[in-house]
């Protein structure tokens, strides 16, 4: 990081910073899927009602982006961070005191709305802090958040195994919270975030909406595996426990992916060789985990989790590519952001349809791979010298 403009000690301190609090933008998503079958036991839920536990707080995260960067201007980058953990916090230690469908239901989606905040404005900052190297940043930050999944997934069952209660398996995550708060808060507030162009600005270009069509679809793949993986195995014959220990393998995949892809694909400004592999391997595990799920039973998680992690920060760093402005490029990845959610937010519902209908995933993961096919297509249309024409 020599090259960044900030002097060395700050801006390495101010990325740790950010580190830690990405690493709270997904655990209380992530922490749901491994217990589902205990909390299930406790509070009557179906697959289809189930699914709005990630579902509501993926859309609710695309709709707060349309107005997550006019709060972070009204606030300042310093006090939005703070506010937002504020409320993941509380959102996650809530859940020691959950009775009800609805009362988990509405802990998902206060913590939706922390992590929108947060998203909305890392972007921006990531761009205009680190503009020497931005995608090496943006992949620690999206590698962070991943992370946070990953130990989630992992460590809650854990918990509820030690603990004897799901309960505090999806609590005890708000420790991260405390943890980043007190981070964030130990270095004084850098130079004002500069004003974001709207991102109502990007609804009249056919390349926003291509990029947003991108980013959700990928997003898709990322949330349908956070809540129905687990419990695929679980129906397989797994404990909650292993099956939880699979998706944490999964997600420290992602984060190595997340660390990798960015490095790799920061030789050049074209990104397209290195999406359309992503994709491929993406399709080779949903193709893995449909045909033989139980054999060779490490590696589908494998490259699902290679794929996805790179999919991830890369689906980002292209719509950050296309724009030179800070300004300009923190709109339009709001507004990838938040289209791009909305859909993703749907993929969870959809998948849980699909298994009360059918009373398996596999249709779920046909049609994730289609998805990912058709993103091929996509990926191959992003030349770099053609992105002034397209988002002038």
């Amino acid at each position: 990081m020599e090259n960044i403009r900030e002097t060395s000690r700050p801006a390495l301190w101010i990325m740790f910073s950010i580190i830690l609090v990405a690493l709270n933008l997904r655990p209380s998503m992530a922490a749901v899927g491994p217990l589902l079958s205990a909390i299930r036991g406790d509070i009557p839920l179906s697959f289809s009602l189930a699914s709005l536990l990630t579902l509501l707080p993926v859309m609710t995260m695309g709709l707060a982006m349309f107005f997550g960067l006019a709060v972070s201007q009204r606030l300042g980058e310093h006090r939005t961070v703070v506010l937002s953990l504020v409320v993941i916090g509380l959102a996650t230690a809530a859940r020691l005191f959950l009775d009800t469908a609805l009362e988990l239901i509405l802990s998902a989606v206060l913590a939706g709305i922390g992590i929108a905040l947060i998203q909305a404005l890392m972007p921006t900052l990531i761009k205009s802090r680190f503009s020497d190297n931005v995608a090496l940043c943006m992949g620690l930050y999206v590698t962070s958040i991943m992370g946070g999944a990953a130990i989630a997934a992992a460590f809650a069952p854990l918990v509820m195994v030690r603990t004897g209660s799901w309960r505090i398996g999806l609590a005890i995550w708000a420790v991260l919270a405390v943890i980043a708060l007190l981070f964030w808060c130990s270095h004084r507030a850098g130079a004002p975030m500069p004003a974001s162009t709207s991102n109502r600005s990007f609804f009249s270009h056919p390349r926003a909406w291509l990029l947003a069509a991108f980013f959700g679809l990928g997003t898709a793949s990322y949330t349908c595996v956070l809540a129905w993986l687990a419990p695929y195995y679980v129906e397989k014959g797994w404990s909650e426990e292993n099956a939880g220990l699979l998706l944490g393998f999964l997600t420290a995949m992602e984060v190595l992916s997340g660390l990798l892809t960015p490095a790799i694909a920061n030789r050049s400004r074209d990104r397209r060789l290195v999406l359309v592999v992503l994709l491929a391997l993406i399709m080779a595990g949903f193709c893995g985990l449909i045909l033989s799920p139980e054999h060779l039973g490490l590696l589908w998680p494998c490259l699902l989790g290679l794929g996805i992690g790179g999919l991830f920060p890369m689906s980002l760093i292209v719509s950050l590519d296309h724009l030179d402005d800070p300004r300009r490029a923190g709109g339009l990845t709001a507004f990838v952001q938040g289209i791009g959610y909305l859909i993703a937010g749907l993929s969870p519902l959809v998948a849980g349809m699909i298994r009360d209908q059918f009373g398996t995933f596999e249709w779920a993961w046909w049609s994730l791979t289609g998805a990912m096919a058709l993103m091929i297509m996509m990926a191959l249309r992003f030349d770099p010298r053609h992105y002034a024409r397209h988002l002038h």
